[in-house]
């Protein structure tokens, strides 16, 4: 049995945990906003059409922050033909996605159902087939008090109250080939650069998301990044981040491995942002926005088969397994030792469209990756450890050694409560867990939730919603102020400890 010892301290913190980072993406793509989370025919709807059992689902992952309407759906998205009565919404082609979109969701319709949710907005803009008019006159809608154009036509439409949207993203992967209006990094840096200081001339308390690129191999990574933030340093809050992994040669070993990668993307990104820091002599600090990562391979063959130009067709519908589940709580983990610089991050997507959530007619259920990312939201709160990791590792062709225990620990100052965030990568074999508690005197173990299953590849469906799911453990305990435990093979984890009330 291999042996892992874990190491932290209570003054060596990576960083403040932004709860944003547990953030969502809902896009006009596939059946993530019809079907999803609106479907007014539906016996779960509302009175506003909003289906109650995934507001209820969302509601319990507390999602802090959710990215609306895309994605690519947002290059050639006209915002103005989403908002106004319904019946005079004009039915669009979408581009992105080669399908028809109703416009019988929208803006506000967005707005309304975050409040349900509990959620903030993060707008994103159309920079490709259009471009600073339309992102003022869209920040101008949404956050105008009133007594101009677009803020009447607001009032028209229902809503006298602004919309208070704080976070905004200008565009999305610009320097993509298959996004509508690609642009290079000139073309962009100057569009975002001017856009966004107008848009804070208009509403100062705004904070802007740049488009990075758009994903870790693309040709022109790191120059472009460079040259987003040289044009737009003094404006820009944050450089947006995307990363999808899969497991198309059924590699499990190699498939756990993503995390590597994704850490290094996030160092690197880090770097750029630093080196442009220096080069301008500048206070000021940009942070990242991972604002799409997730698994995303499943479902890329039947999609080829789907036809065009129809309307909520079933895009994207991975079927995740419990190997998926490892690797998103693996993902939350390396986000969360980045946490002084990542401050935001979006799984992509919530509901349907590569989501934790899936719906029928019938109903809603959890797919296996919503527990990891329930854990983190509920119990990843406060501060970020220093995390120290003494265990063995093993080779990944692509990624290089790969430890065999991925952790983080959170200190919840507020609570007195810590947590150990732990992914076993060890497919054949339980492990052997140490932490020395010595600077958390009295601290016992209240939960420990694990999510284990001897099929990788096991699912939950409709039929069988809960085939993978956690269950409480105690195989961890405390013992003269040492953390002791076995973590089953192939699992996530979940090990939170209390202060003993005297």
């Amino acid at each position: 049995m291999k042996k892992a010892q874990v190491i932290i301290d209570r003054d060596f913190v990576v960083g403040e945990i932004d709860k944003r980072i547990y953030g969502s993406f809902i896009e006009h793509l596939g059946r993530a906003v019809y079907d999803g989370i609106y479907q007014p025919e539906s016996e779960f709807a509302d009175e506003q059409g909003f289906r109650k059992d995934t507001l209820a689902l969302v509601k319990e992952l507390n999602v802090p922050i959710v990215r609306y309407p895309g994605g690519n759906f947002v290059s050639s998205f006209y915002w103005e033909d989403s908002v106004g009565p319904k019946e005079e919404r004009p039915a669009r082609v979408d581009l992105a996605w080669k399908v028809i979109e109703s416009n019988r969701f929208g803006l506000n319709e967005f707005c309304d159902w975050t409040k349900k949710a509990g959620s903030d907005v993060m707008m994103a803009m159309n920079f490709g087939t259009r471009g600073m008019e339309a992102a003022l006159n869209l920040l101008e809608y949404c956050n105008f008090e009133g007594g101009t154009k677009y803020s009447e036509l607001r009032k028209r439409h229902g809503y006298e109250k602004p919309h208070n949207i704080k976070t905004w993203c200008l565009g999305n992967e610009m320097d993509g080939p298959w996004q509508i209006g690609q642009k290079t990094a000139e073309e962009y840096a100057i569009l975002a650069a001017q856009t966004g200081k107008a848009m804070k001339e208009m509403d100062p308390g705004i904070e802007l998301v740049a488009c990075g690129s758009s994903h870790s191999g693309m040709p022109t990574f790191g120059e472009w990044e460079a040259r987003v933030l040289e044009e737009g340093y003094d404006v820009i809050d944050y450089i947006s981040m995307h990363q999808y992994y899969g497991n198309p040669d059924d590699n499990t070993s190699g498939f756990l491995a993503s995390n590597v990668d994704l850490d290094q993307f996030i160092c690197n990104v880090i770097a750029i942002c630093d080196y442009v820091k220096g080069k301008k002599h500048s206070n000021k600090t940009i942070h990242i926005s991972l604002d799409e990562w997730n698994v995303w391979y499943h479902s890329n063959e039947q999609d080829k088969l789907l036809p065009k130009w129809v309307q909520k067709p079933h895009q994207l519908e991975d079927v995740y397994n419990f190997e998926d589940a490892m690797l998103v709580g693996s993902m939350l983990i390396t986000i969360l030792r980045h946490a002084d610089r990542v401050k935001m991050a979006c799984l992509a997507q919530l509901v349907n469209v590569i989501a934790p959530i899936m719906t029928s007619d019938r109903g809603a259920w959890r797919q296996t990756t919503y527990y990891p990312y329930l854990h983190a939201a509920t119990y990843g709160h406060g501060t970020a450890l220093q995390t120290i990791v003494k265990v063995p590792s093993y080779k990944s062709e692509k990624y290089g050694d790969v430890p065999y225990l991925d952790c983080v620990v959170v200190w919840n100052e507020a609570k007195e409560e810590l947590v150990l965030f732990a992914v076993v990568k060890d497919l054949e074999e339980d492990m052997e867990l140490s932490m020395d508690l010595k600077q958390f005197a009295d601290f016992q173990v209240v939960s420990h939730e694990v999510m284990h299953h001897e099929d990788v590849k096991a699912v939950n469906t409709e039929e069988h919603p809960d085939t993978v799911v956690p269950t409480q453990c105690k195989s961890v305990y405390v013992e003269n102020g040492i953390l002791y435990g076995v973590l089953k093979h192939k699992s996530w984890n979940v090990i939170r400890l209390e202060k003993v009330r005297r």
